[in-house]
């Protein structure tokens, strides 16, 4: 699961019309003019991703650059109306400025993303009160402290006076989102009793410690103590600064940063008693159908509809269940398929003491098992990453029980890894069977691998290499966990490849349980009993489905793309024979950035179509 910019509340959602499609009248043109006109749409969507960068502090520093460092983004609904505005002129500029017919291919699929980008933040428009803003997945609660912790980085002093500013500046932030969730509230909108408790949870324990009560260094007050302390280590502060930034940030920590979270938590505990306790999909909301329709769509990107993906899913679910009876017989399992989760879910042998050293062992084993990728990544690809990859247990502030591992990029310029996180509070949660494939999802070759190649690509603009297209993202990270399984050295024990089936399980379960609960009217109980009854991760199951809950749609994304990838490997194949190359298609899957699906459809056969020339 990549980690973006909480989905949310930074997205661009305004009221907008209906753009025009670009003209499609054919134009003389010679490939002098197809370089002039690609080259000077290129230099203009360089300078309108210069414009847009500056509505969002967050993603500069998620980028390694320190404009606006002292600043957080405007989250209110009039800083939305301001930048949708913006994007729509942009667009509308775009269209009267540049003739489509001279760009090159690349250029007509900037303008395509450009125009697309535009128009799935502005179709958000109607369902802006249907959004949960603090939920336990993802809320600004959890986001904020780690943002700081892990990417506000500190070489300066003007650095620690921005980070200072920064903690101030959550007041301001937390009290934008409070109109908005109090807005919904009183439409009858509001997440489940699960995830105000899970927000209240975690806005304590980011509270809890010195400054703010009595015992250990809070995680806030302890990164902002060593950040300050390791620039008197390398004297580019004396002491007393040192002393004086210390007594500025924890000043700012008790007047701004403490009362906005017990703000927070006195209203979620205020509204907490009108959550629903038994909780059913966002359907049963104000707007709610439209809502989810809203959500496929822009998680696919495609027309799919609920029950298409319904029965998607009921039919991958069937095909895996065999795969998985098959493993069992192979590995002499006397029982049926319950019988053989159960043993898995059981058994010691499969889990990692629940000790400090189990959880270095965890993290130990799956380095271990990105080394053993890395080594073979140049047989596959070539298109590699300059950024490196660490493996790192979730802070404890946000660590849930059986939550799902993330990831967070690196910087473009690979001078901060990429950080694969994983939960590790509870190691019966952690079976061993799913290490290797969720080391290869979340780092190589999956996200680390993909988003890592899109930050440094050349040749392309800018806004390219941070594109988010959820259904081509984790699409591709499912479909590397499969790809895996063709390289030397994976999935070498069969409970690994078990494993491997039960991972892509899940996502297929997804495509069932996330269209269940939004769309037929299931409840979480019937969607964890649905679970558990085709996987074998029964600690994760109610962790899963609440995900689920309170981020529709996003779940479906995973098995739509990883299929559409595999189809177009499928017909390059066919149709290349022995002209197909595996490292040429890869390329031309990463080497665009993020793509619409239909759009990745498009790079595939240009692709496929100059091979055959060549």
């Amino acid at each position: 699961m990549r980690v973006v910019l909480a989905a949310s509340l930074g997205a661009v959602l305004v009221a907008g019309c209906a753009l025009a499609p670009p003209s499609t009248e054919p134009t003389p043109a010679t490939a002098e003019a197809i370089a002039a006109e690609t080259e000077r749409i290129n230099a203009w969507f360089e300078a309108r991703y210069e414009e847009q960068l500056r509505f969002s502090p967050i993603t500069l520093t998620f980028l390694g650059r320190k404009e606006l460092y002292d600043q957080l983004d405007d989250l209110s609904i009039a800083a939305e109306d301001e930048q949708l505005a913006w994007h729509k002129a942009s667009v509308e500029q775009m269209q009267a400025e540049f003739d489509y017919a001279l760009l090159s291919d690349e250029a007509k699929r900037s303008y395509d993303i450009w125009k697309q980008q535009y128009e799935r933040a502005a179709a958000g428009v109607p369902f802006r009160a249907n959004q949960y803003v603090f939920q336990q997945m993802n809320g600004m609660q959890a986001f904020l402290p780690t943002f700081l912790i892990n990417f506000h980085r500190v070489d300066t002093e003007a650095d620690v006076e921005a980070y200072i500013a920064r903690i101030g500046e959550v007041q301001r932030v937390f009290e934008q989102l409070l109109v908005r969730a109090q807005g919904s509230a009183r439409l009858g909108i509001r997440p489940p009793r699960f995830a105000y408790e899970g927000v209240i949870e975690q806005a304590r324990k980011v509270i809890t410690g010195a400054p703010f009560t009595q015992g250990d260094d809070s995680a806030i007050w302890a990164d902002l103590k060593a950040k300050i302390d390791a620039l008197a280590g390398k004297k580019l502060i004396d002491a007393q600064r040192a002393q004086a930034l210390k007594e500025q940030g924890r000043a700012q920590l008790l007047a701004r940063f403490e009362p906005a979270y017990e703000k927070l938590i006195a209203w979620i505990e205020s509204d907490l008693p009108n959550a629903a306790v038994n909780p059913v999909g966002v359907s049963t909301h104000p707007n709610g159908k439209a809502y989810y329709d809203y959500r496929l769509k822009l998680m696919t990107t495609t027309d799919l509809t609920a029950d298409q993906i319904h029965e998607l899913g009921l039919a991958e679910v069937a095909r895996l269940r065999g795969e998985m009876i098959a493993l069992k017989q192979r590995v002499g399992f006397d029982g049926d398929l319950q019988a053989f989760f159960e043993f898995i879910s059981t058994d010691p042998r499969f889990k990692f003491p629940n000790t400090d050293e189990g959880r270095q062992a965890y993290i130990d084993a799956a380095t271990a098992a990105i080394d053993n990728i890395k080594k073979e990544l140049p047989n596959w690809f070539g298109l590699l990453p300059k950024a490196d990859l660490v493996v790192k247990r979730v802070e404890a502030f946000r660590e849930q029980d059986g939550a799902a591992q993330h990831y967070y990029p690196g910087t473009p310029d690979g001078s901060r890894p990429g950080i694969y996180y994983a939960h590790l509070s509870d190691m019966n949660a952690m079976p061993i069977p799913e290490l290797e494939v969720i080391a290869y999802h979340e780092g190589l070759p999956g996200h680390h691998m993909q988003i890592s190649i899109a930050q440094e690509l050349q040749g392309v603009p800018k806004f390219r290499t941070q594109a988010d297209f959820t259904a081509y993202i984790e699409g591709w990270a499912l479909y590397a966990e499969w790809l895996a399984r063709q390289m030397p050295g994976t999935y070498q024990d069969p409970y690994s490849d078990y494993g491997r089936l039960s991972s892509e399980m899940w996502r297929a379960v997804r495509l069932v349980v996330d269209t269940g609960l939004h769309a037929k009217g299931w409840t979480e109980q019937q969607a964890i009993e649905y679970f558990a009854a085709n996987t074998a991760i029964p600690a994760a199951a109610q962790s899963e489905v609440r995900r689920y809950l309170v981020i529709p749609g996003q779940a479906t994304a995973y098995k739509i793309g990883m299929i559409k990838i595999q189809e177009l490997r499928a017909r390059a194949e066919a149709e290349l024979g022995e002209r197909f190359d595996i490292r040429g298609f890869h390329d031309a899957v990463l080497g665009g950035g993020a793509l619409p699906l239909n759009l990745l459809e498009q790079r595939i056969e240009q692709w496929i179509a100059e091979r055959k020339a060549a």
